[in-house]
Parts: C-alpha cells; structure tokens; sequence
C-alpha cells in the first residue's frame, strides 16, 4: 500500500508554529507519498455523546463533516496530529477528534479499530518553555492512543516557540523536522 499522510491541524492559530514545524516536516517526504491536510477547527464536528451504555451502545454512520474527517482518517497510512501544547496536552479540537474514534468504533459494520491497526500515528507540536518533559502528558495522550488502537507509534516532533513565526529560531527542531518522517516506527506500547 502506497503510504499516504494525513495531516490534522488542531491549532486555534491558522499558520502557527506547529504548522510550520508540521509542514517543513512534511517537505521532506518524497514526491510520491499522498498528503491531505485538514483544520480541525473548520470542521463542524457534531458534540460527541457518550453512548456506550446506552442500550446496543451503537452509533449511527457519520454525515457531513464528521464522515468527511472519517473517511480522510481511513485513507491515511500515516496520521500526523498537529497540536500546539496547550495545558499540557492536544488542543480541544484534536480531543474532539478523538472522542469521535469512540463513536467510530461502534458503528456497524465499519471496524474502525481494526482498520486502524498497523496504520501509524505521528506527532508534532510547539511549546513556549525549554523543558521539553511539559509535553509528556502530549506524547502519552497519543502513544497511548495508539496502542489502544494496534498501531504504529512515529513519535513527536516537538518545537520550541511562543510567538507567533518563531518556530525557525529552534534550529535543532528544525533539523529533526527534515528527516522525522524517515524513522521507522515501531508497534506503539502504553507508555
């Protein structure tokens, strides 16, 4: 299967630090690998309910902008979740996003979970301060959801930027960021 990255943008900052850390990222690929790029927070996702135990605990077939976000999600080989540090973890919208995963899981006939196994989950993000250890609850959000789902963890690209444009002055951030998506991932473990 030729590999094909989706690249979800959680940012409340159109072109902030983690996108452009994301998207230098993403210049190294090589010309055949499929990108598609998706703002979290442009999609009008529908509140998430919890419906598990409520009788069958079945959800219905996503519509709109959910089964779009749903459909981009099943194409990818490879998910990169872009998410700033905020309070220590991914943003709202990216939360959002994977609420929906459980929702996704039980609707008949989609075998979300198992579709997703052996796909691989990525991360990169930017945080204002130099200890890079604030973004542990990040990094475990994701690992660990990869795990859940039998995936493939890629790992987290962090960057070290406040305002808005500063991401080049992290030069070791930049350096990674042009062979990140060259590492092989391995089987995601619960961190």
């Amino acid at each position: 299967m030729a590999r094909n990255f989706l690249f979800l943008l959680g940012s409340t900052r159109p072109g902030g630090n983690t996108e452009a850390l994301a998207r230098l990222a993403a210049e190294q690929l090589p010309s055949g690998v499929g990108q598609r790029w998706l703002d979290l927070s442009a999609l009008r996702l529908p509140e998430f309910t919890d419906r598990r135990h409520d009788g069958e605990g079945l959800y219905a077939e996503p519509t709109g902008d959910a089964a779009t976000l749903l459909d981009a999600t099943l194409e990818a080989t490879d998910l990169v979740i872009a998410s700033p540090l905020y309070w220590y973890s991914v943003s709202t919208s990216v939360k959002h996003y994977l609420d929906h995963w459980s929702g996704w899981m039980r609707v008949p006939g989609l075998e979300f979970r198992p579709r997703m196994a052996g796909r691989t989950l990525w991360g990169v993000t930017a945080l204002a301060t130099a200890d890079p250890s604030v973004a542990d609850p990040l990094v475990g959000t994701l690992r660990n959801t990869a795990a859940y789902m039998d995936m493939n963890w890629g790992g987290v690209l962090l960057g070290r930027a406040n305002r808005p444009g500063t991401i080049g002055e992290d030069s070791e951030a930049t350096t990674l960021a042009k062979t990140f998506f060259s590492s092989e991932p391995a089987p995601a473990a619960h961190a």
